[in-house]
């Protein structure tokens, strides 16, 4: 079964989609297609914290993620947190992700939260829970990005023969 990895990164740069791309960089997913699905985890599928990817595949290649993301033009402060949780009976899971204009402790509060709603919403048991959180303050006069993202399995091409 493929694996699931976390990731995340931070990075400022002159415009939003610059400071994005460069915390997608952090992250070492910035040279492909992503692609958001909901937070279902599938069965029997583990999930890594790993910081940074590794190689995923060729350039240009679709990736399928749950993404927290947050952007602001500086000053300010920018935070992006996922939470994890799978079944005790190597059952499905799921991931909660918060983003915004936030301090740390808040949107680990916040995600921690709306993880625990989405458990009592299931009629599973589940095992202990994670958290990923990524935080950068924003300068003036620079955009400011955050992510934290679950990464499924390897990259796949985005155009058939």
């Amino acid at each position: 079964m493929s694996t699931i990895r976390v990731v995340w990164g931070s990075a400022s740069a002159p415009t939003a989609m610059a400071s994005y791309d460069a915390a997608l960089a952090e992250a070492g997913i910035e040279n492909y297609n992503l692609v958001s699905v909901s937070s279902m985890i599938p069965a029997e599928t583990p999930v890594e914290a790993v910081g940074t990817a590794p190689d995923l595949g060729p350039a240009g290649e679709r990736l399928t993620v749950v993404e927290a993301r947050a952007t602001t033009a500086g000053p300010g402060r920018v935070s992006a947190a996922l939470a994890w949780t799978q079944s005790v009976d190597d059952g499905p899971g799921l991931f909660y992700e918060t983003a915004g204009e936030m301090d740390h402790e808040t949107v680990e509060r916040r995600v921690r939260e709306g993880l625990a709603a989405g458990q009592d919403l299931r009629e599973w048991e589940f095992g202990d829970s994670a958290v990923a959180v990524e935080s950068q303050q924003a300068e003036s006069g620079a955009h400011t990005t955050a992510v934290v993202l679950a990464v499924y399995g390897e990259s796949e091409p985005i155009l058939s023969d």
